[in-house]
């Protein structure tokens, strides 16, 4: 998972913040409904290295309208300084028929 300068790829921790984002907005969901991520934005704050340790990543729901509901996150160390923080925007639907 390192690019070329030693570092934790950014996609990395961009893909444990996605889920993350979304799980919040899912907690939110009636029977019938899903979601769409919209957008995702991620702001690196500190690298991550090998010698960073474990990383948790939490979300917590921001807002939640008929069809748009938002969420922030953030990747910490086990010092729990942050390294990541991210927002993300889900279009709210019914599920389609199976």
């Amino acid at each position: 998972m390192l690019n070329p300068m030693g570092l934790v790829h950014g996609g990395w921790v961009m893909t444990l913040l996605d889920s993350a984002l979304g799980c919040a907005v899912h907690t939110t969901l009636a029977p019938g409904e899903t979601y769409v991520s919209l957008d995702t934005d991620v702001k690196f704050v500190k690298p991550i290295t090998p010698a960073t340790g474990e990383v948790t990543v939490t979300a917590r729901i921001q807002t939640r309208g008929r069809q748009v509901g938002t969420s922030e996150g953030r990747a910490v160390d086990a010092q729990g300084r942050i390294l990541a923080l991210g927002t993300s925007s889900c279009l709210v639907r019914q599920a389609p028929e199976a």
